[in-house]
Parts: structure tokens; sequence; C-alpha cells
């Protein structure tokens, strides 16, 4: 094992270590790995070079270096410079590098994250407009490693992180973007010969949308430049049936602006392609479908900053309530512990105090005492058992037990609706006979005469099949009048009814007096006064009547022959019941 081969494992060792921040490790990778690349560069042959590369990569250090590209800017701490410094070495590192077995797992799976890693950060810096050098710098890198693997252009052009950095709508980016590309195509006579049939679709697309896009000379002009040397290395011409229009948006809006030698060229060389009749209208198709696809890929782009935000605002609150669900299960975690802690150190406290009071007790009471409590723990532990025992008894039985619980249950659940149902009759059959007396209590004037316009207006609405309105109003005014009949009626037997428990309240009274009077001997003037009616009229009637009565008691007997009353007349008669009635 040489001395790099050492210095790569310690320095693994080193990234393994948790405690280390995002930051410090940045910076550990950027120092250590520029020493090991100018270390391995100041020898004649470029061997060691290539095998430092291959050391970083086979122990890992480059794979870190990648996590750290993808991290977000608040993991980053705004230490801009140190990463695009370790991308820019990543880059360099992933560019002859000799893998060996791990080729096709190179080429696979870590060179398309290594350019994810890079498109990321560009992405981020995109997105500020003082990191513009910084954000050229990554683009380089991107160029360095498109220039050693030709594979990665498709990736590239097919990138999300590439499409948010077009979406930007800034014309420097812009121009960097298709400087990169120009770059690429330049460095190497092979490169545009080894694409594909849709990284050359991608990468002309990106082009001519940037012609149909932006208005600055700068960009125009590398965009120009960019499809003519595309047209002179490759057959373009069935690529360029997607671009119809594409000569009259070059003529229109692209001369004068400093470069119109190479859009004569290219428009002369498209025009040369041009084979069919009705060139006119499939040029005006053409422009309008480059505009309106570029207009949707706009919206797109600009929609993909917003489904960004959304998902980052969702990450953030779910990482949120984990961390709040963590605070808590740690915080139940620290109570219970208190808690168990607390009883410990009670429990200790007891058993102590137990052990101070049996050392107090005399020696002679020690062991009764000592047995009184066995006696106490047997009893409790005896108790507990006899209850699990009685619980798992009624378990057993628990079955026809819950059977009849149930129909229990339903039982009063259904004299309960009943009951309910039956008091919503009562209360409904109440409020019905309410309604419909007359002189309800609370019905006034104004409500009787709304009520009867209502009726009314229903009763012309709704006319009666068998009735007409005169006999409706005639049946009524029957009704109105049996019922007042039936109400004055009422009222003169309730009238009768008093008068009847009157009289009879007075007659049972005057019973009681007869019949707890003093006997005729005895009789004071005042109770004779208690016993007289207090009418002055019913008492000369009395008086009159009782005159009468002796008066026929003196006369002969043959004058009374053939009398029923003893020879009184009809009208003494009369008087006598009514001096009765009064009694």
């Amino acid at each position: 094992m040489d001395h790099y081969e050492k210095a790569v494992m310690h320095l693994k060792q080193r990234m393994e270590d948790i405690s280390l921040r995002p930051v410090d490790k940045i910076n550990l990778l950027k120092d250590n790995i520029k020493q090991f690349l100018n270390m391995a560069a100041a020898q004649k042959d470029g061997v060691m070079l290539t095998r430092v590369k291959s050391l970083l990569y086979q122990h890992g250090i480059l794979s870190h270096c990648v996590t750290l590209l993808t991290l977000g800017p608040q993991r980053l701490q705004s230490n801009w410079s140190g990463v695009v410094k370790l991308g820019s070495l990543t880059s360099t590192c992933c560019v002859g590098a000799v893998v060996g077995e791990l080729s096709e797992t190179f080429h696979m799976l870590f060179l398309p994250s290594v350019i994810d890693g890079l498109l990321s950060l560009a992405s981020h810096l995109a997105l500020r407009t003082e990191c513009m050098p910084l954000f050229k710098k990554v683009m380089d890198s991107v160029s360095l490693l498109l220039q050693a693997h030709v594979q990665l252009t498709t990736q590239v052009l097919s990138s999300s992180h590439y499409e948010l950095i077009q979406g930007t709508d800034d014309d420097a980016m812009a121009l960097i973007c298709v400087q990169m590309w120009t770059d690429s195509c330049t460095a190497s006579s092979d490169f545009l010969t080894s694409l594909s049939d849709d990284a050359i679709s991608l990468l002309l697309n990106e082009a001519v949308g940037q012609l149909a896009v932006t208005s600055d000379a700068a960009v125009g002009g590398a965009s120009v430049r960019l499809v003519l040397h595309m047209a002179k290395q490759l057959p373009l011409q069935p690529f360029f049936s997607n671009f119809k229009g594409l000569d009259s948006l070059l003529d229109k809006d692209w001369r004068g602006r400093g470069f119109d030698q190479e859009v004569d060229q290219l428009i002369s060389l498209i025009q040369s392609w041009e084979s069919t009749p009705s060139v006119d209208r499939v040029k005006a198709a053409c422009v309008i479908q480059a505009a309106w696809k570029s207009y949707l890929t706009r919206r797109r782009v600009k929609s993909l900053r917003g489904v960004v935000l959304m998902l980052q605002h969702r990450f953030r609150a779910r990482r949120r309530q984990q961390q709040q669900r963590e605070n808590a299960q740690r915080w139940q975690e620290e109570l219970n512990f208190q808690v168990c802690l607390q009883r410990q150190q009670a429990r200790r406290k007891f058993h102590q105090k137990q052990r101070e009071l049996l050392q107090l007790l005399p020696a002679d009471q020690v062991l009764p005492y000592l047995q009184e409590c066995e006696v106490r723990a047997a009893v409790v532990i005896q108790s507990a058992w006899r209850g699990f025992l009685a619980r798992r008894r009624v378990d057993s039985l628990r079955p026809g037990l819950r059977i009849e619980h149930a129909q229990q249950h339903a039982a009063r659940k259904l004299q309960k609706a009943v009951r309910r149902f039956l008091e919503k009759r009562r209360t409904a059959k109440v409020l019905a006979s309410e309604l419909c007396w007359i002189g309800q209590k609370g019905l006034t004037d104004s409500r009787r005469s709304l009520l009867k316009r209502q009726v009314d207006e229903y009763i012309s609405l709704h006319p009666s099949s068998g009735v007409s309105q005169q006999q409706c109003e005639q049946l009524h005014v029957d009704v109105q009048w049996r019922l007042q009949a039936l109400l004055r009626q009422a009222v003169r037997q309730k009238m009768e009814e008093h008068k009847v428990a009157s009289l009879l309240a007075h007659t049972h009274t005057q019973l009681d007096l007869l019949k707890d009077a003093p006997p005729l001997s005895a009789v004071s003037a005042t109770d004779i006064k208690s016993f007289l009616c207090p009418s002055g009229t019913v008492a000369t009637r009395a008086r009159d009547a009782h005159n009468a009565r002796l008066q026929a008691n003196r006369l002969p007997w043959w004058r009374t022959l053939g009398e029923t009353s003893v020879g009184l007349r009809p009208k003494e008669e009369t008087d006598l019941e009514v001096v009765d009635s009064c009694w």
C-alpha cells in the first residue's frame, strides 16, 4: 500500500465521522483532493494522476462529494464558493479515471449522479444574481464532463434542474448555457457524431428555443453559430422538418444584430432543404407551433418552482411534526423515568423509616410485629389471587351475561323509543286541539285577520271539487254557531252546578246546626237568633206562614174535611215550602 492509498484511506475514515458538519466536510474534501491532484500532477507522466483519480472513486470519496453537492442551501450555510470548487474537483476526477471492473457502474450510475448533483447546484445558484461567476464555473464543470462522456448529453438536456435554469429568463444564464454547448461541440470533432438522434433533437430544440424566446443579441448570435456548426457537421434536414419557418424568424428578428453573415448562411442552408410547394403556410404553422410550444415550456418551467416550494413546505411540515413527536416521546420517557425514580426513593425512605422504627421496638416485640406483617402480606396476596380467580370465572360466564345485558339494553332502547313516539303523538293532539279552540291564548285580531287571509288565499288556490265556497261559508257559520251554543250551554251548566253545590253546602250546614241545637227548655235569645234567616223578606213570609198554620189549627174539625193541607190555602202552602227551603 503506497502513500496515496494510505492518505485516501485516512481521508475516508475522517469522512465517516458523524460529528462533522457538511461545511467541514466540504472544506476537508476540497483541500485534500486538491492536494492529491497537485502532487500527482507534479510528476512527469500522468499515470499517478490517473491512479489517484481511480483511488478516489474506488474508496467512495467521490460519492461523498456527490452527496454534498445535492444538499440544500440551508445545510450548506451559503458556502457556495467551497461547494463550487468541490464540484469542479469532482468533475476533474471523473475525467480520465480508470475504474476497471467497475466501469459499468461508473458510467451507468455514478456519472449520471455527478451530473445531477452539478445541475442541482447550478439551479440553486441560478436563483441568486450575485452568484453568476460561480454559476459559470459549475457549467464549465458540466461542459468538461460532457466533452469526456458524450452519453451524458441526453440526461443534461432532459434534466428537471436544467429546465429550472432555463425558466429563469435570464439572458446571462442563457448565454452561459449556449456557450457551454458550443464549447462542447467545438472541443472535439467527434462530439456531435457520437450523439444519438434524441440528443441531437434536444440540443437543436435548445438552440432554436433560445432564438424564439430571447431578444438578446449575444444569446441570439451564440445560438445561430451553434445551429450553423451543427448543420455543417450533421445532416440536419430530417430534424429541421419540425422547425419550419425558422428562416423567416431569422430574417425578421435577427438581421442587423452584428452577425448577419452567419444568419445569411443559416437561412440559405435552411432554404436549400425546403422542397414543399406550400412553404409560406408551413412556415407560418411552424412559427405558431414554436411560439406555442415555447410558451407551454416556459409556463411549465415556471410552475416547477411552485411545485418545488410546495414539496419543500410539506417536507418541512412533516419533519417538524416528526421532531415534535420525538420531543414529546422523549419528554414522556423522561417523565416516566422521574416518576419511577421518585417511587424508588419513596420506597427506600419507607423501608429506611421502617428499619428505624424496628430498632426502637423492644426485643420481645420485634418477632410478633414481623409475624403480623407477614400475616398482612399473606392477606393481600390471597385477596389479589382470589380477585384474579373471580374475574376469570366471570369472564368464562361473560358470553351469557353479555347476551342478557344486550337484550336488556335493546329492550330499554325500544321502550324509550315507544315512549318518545307516544309522547310526540300526545303533544301533537294537544296542540291540534288548542289550535282549533276559539279564543286561543295569544291570538290577536291582527293575527286572526292574517290567518283568515292566508286561509282564503289557500282556498282560492285550491278550490274544493265537492263543495262550493258558499256552502263552505254556510257550514263554517253553522259550526261556529253550534260551537258558541255549546259554550253557552257549558257556562249555564257550570253555573247551575255551582248553585246546586252552594245550596247543598248551605243545607248541610243548617242540618248540622239543627242536630247540635239545645232543647227548648235551654234555648236562649242568642240561640234563637242563630236559627233565624238573615233575609228580611224570607223572615216575614215565614212569620205569615206560621200565623196561617196557627189559625188553621184553631178551626173546627169539620172545616178541614176534604183538604190535603189541613185547611191551608195554596198560597200558605207555598209560603211554607219557601220557609222550609230557606231553612
